[in-house]
């Protein structure tokens, strides 16, 4: 990697007239730190998954009021070339807990409204999901939350979403980021207005109640059961000092589930996460306090939202322990339920699509064949998922019923774009509502469902390298297993691979290549092995991670579990040679 120069940029802003003098006093604390300035000025923060994620801090590759500043009036650029239509339908911003959240939120509504753009701003914290909803619901041009979804409490970030509700693809973030490369460091560039003029002119208003309630309404639409579900379950919730709060336990009570409860040490926002070691429930340290609440209460479920409620983790009472089924599990659990469901109350449309990454699992595709399901892959990402889905309702040939990926985000029903973690915590207590009524939990609704369809396991991890020495390592990494990957692992024989960032499938038993069509490019490799086992490797969007997916298959389960310990072992022994 060749390094701009870092500290020339750095002087830059140091003597920018228009950077504020608290934020120069930062800066003027590390002119003796050539490696703090190498990381807050070797680049500037990029548009990865919809939009920016980064530390907290001055400087071009940080979080910051002049990135957030810069990158919305790129945005409101952006918006002006297409007209005055869409500056009129506006831009709708909503805002997560976290450290100078509610700051960039205003921040770009008064630089929207200054560009002549006009601006609807969320009052207080809201479910990302809720965003994703707010934009259709009022047809605005375009939609920003300000979140750093389940990173640690020194990171925010910003998402950009587009008319359809869904975030936006590469078309929209290329437009953006060449409109951010013309204002440069130039902030004098950036127009931004006082709140009392904005209102003056019609240019900023806060989002209406009632949409809330709306919100609300169509989730509770999406039930599939109500008599045949045990609602006397009980169900410790936590919002991890998030956005979730008050939406989750609003439709769980709608519902008639009533013996929830809430961790008290996670029920207020909390920008610094005080009571959570990790505020990414994907990881078990999650629910310790819920566990504790959990034993207490003697709960049947564990349910929690990450902070900007997109995402959904749970825990099961199995035989007096909690368990944690994965991503992959729960998604097929939830697949399962809802082909089942829709299938017995006659609602299964013939035309019913599921929408997965590739990354996920293909559980759920052995479950929807079994229904007469299609299913879709995607790149890695909620923008691919709904962006597909957005392409489905246009084509017409398809009705899209739920979407998901391994890393615990679901969706269902079509007016939200975007994976929801209110959603998915109602179906989910349903789920374990329905089948406790017929005398089962989820972990054993899943053994049966290992049995009929194969036992897929996985063994899916990150390896987290920061900084510009962490990320050459990433190039490394990815380009050993692009040129010297194993052609066999033990008795496994590999039988195709796919490096999506050529579009191009390669078949080794057929010695024949295909252009990949229906995937967009994307540094992300695949190999897939002759009995269905397979894994894949790809760097992060948003984290400094590569990222390292492993999926056994076998209908015996001890046969699959030694399959995917083989993989791993490969794996490992590759990551370690490349330093």
């Amino acid at each position: 990697m060749v390094l701009r120069d870092y500290k020339k940029i750095y002087y830059t802003w140091l003597n920018n007239p228009f950077i504020d003098e608290e934020s120069k006093k930062e800066l003027k604390k590390i002119e003796n730190n050539d490696e703090e300035i190498k990381e807050r000025f070797y680049k500037d923060l990029e548009f990865g998954t919809a939009g920016l994620r980064g530390k907290l801090g001055i400087g071009t590759n940080m979080m910051n009021i002049y990135t957030v500043g810069r990158a919305t009036q790129a945005l409101a650029d952006y918006i002006k070339d297409f007209g005055q239509e869409r500056m009129n339908m506006g831009v709708v911003i909503a805002y997560d807990v976290r450290h100078f959240s509610k700051e960039f939120a205003k921040q770009s509504a008064l630089i929207l409204a200054g560009n002549g753009v006009k601006a609807y701003l969320f009052e207080d914290i809201r479910p990302t999901p809720v965003l994703s909803f707010a934009v259709r619901y009022l047809k605005t041009t375009a939609g920003i939350v300000i979140t750093a979804s389940h990173n640690p409490k020194n990171y925010n970030g910003y998402k950009v979403y587009w008319d359809q509700g869904s975030q936006i693809l590469d078309d929209v973030a290329n437009g953006i980021v060449e409109k951010i490369e013309e204002i440069g460091y130039d902030f004098d560039k950036i127009k931004k207005i006082p709140e009392n003029e904005a209102i003056k002119k019609k240019l900023f208003q806060y989002v209406p109640k009632e949409l809330d309630e709306e919100y609300l309404k169509r989730v509770e639409s999406l039930s599939l059961r109500d008599k045949e579900i045990d609602k006397n379950i009980n169900v410790v919730y936590t919002p991890l000092n998030g956005t979730g709060n008050y939406f989750v336990r609003r439709v769980l009570k709608d519902r008639g589930f009533n013996n929830v409860f809430v961790v008290k040490e996670q029920e207020l926002p909390d920008p610094d996460f005080k009571s959570v070691a990790n505020p990414n429930p994907e990881y078990e340290v999650a629910f310790e306090e819920a566990k504790k609440l959990g034993s207490q209460e003697n709960a049947d479920l564990l349910l929690a939202n990450d902070p900007d409620c997109d995402r959904t983790a749970i825990e099961v009472l199995n035989y007096n322990e909690y368990k944690m089924p994965n991503g992959n599990q729960v998604g097929a659990l939830l697949v399962n339920y809802i082909l089942e469901s829709k299938k017995e109350n006659k609602s299964l449309d013939a035309n019913s699509a599921i929408i997965k990454s590739i990354v996920t699992g293909d559980l759920s595709k052995r479950i929807a064949n079994k229904y007469g399901v299609t299913v879709f892959e995607t790149l890695t990402g909620f923008k691919n998922i709904c962006g597909k889905e957005n392409e489905l309702e246009k084509e017409g040939k398809y009705k899209f019923l739920f979407g998901f990926e391994e890393s615990i985000g679901y969706v269902m029903g079509d007016f939200v774009r975007d994976k929801d973690g209110v959603i998915a915590s109602m179906l989910i207590s349903e789920m374990v509502g329905y089948y406790k009524n017929k005398g089962k939990n989820l972990l054993e609704v899943l053994e049966d469902i290992y049995k009929e369809f194969g036992y897929e396991l996985e063994n899916n991890f990150s390896l987290v390298l920061e900084g510009v020495a962490g990320q050459e390592r990433i190039n490394r990494i990815m380009e050993k297993f692009r040129y010297d990957f194993p052609k066999q692992i033990s008795d496994l024989k590999l039988a195709k691979y796919a490096d999506y960032s050529k579009n191009q499938m390669y078949y080794l038993n057929e010695n024949k290549t295909e252009v990949i069509t229906e995937i967009p490019s994307s540094n992300v490799l695949r190999f897939w092995f002759n009995d269905g086992s397979w894994y894949a490797v790809r760097p992060s969007g948003t984290e400094p991670k590569l990222k390292i997916y492993i999926y056994s298959y076998d209908k015996n389960k001890e046969e699959s579990k030694r399959k995917l310990n083989s993989i791993r072992r490969t794996i490992d022994d590759i990551i370690d040679s490349v330093q």
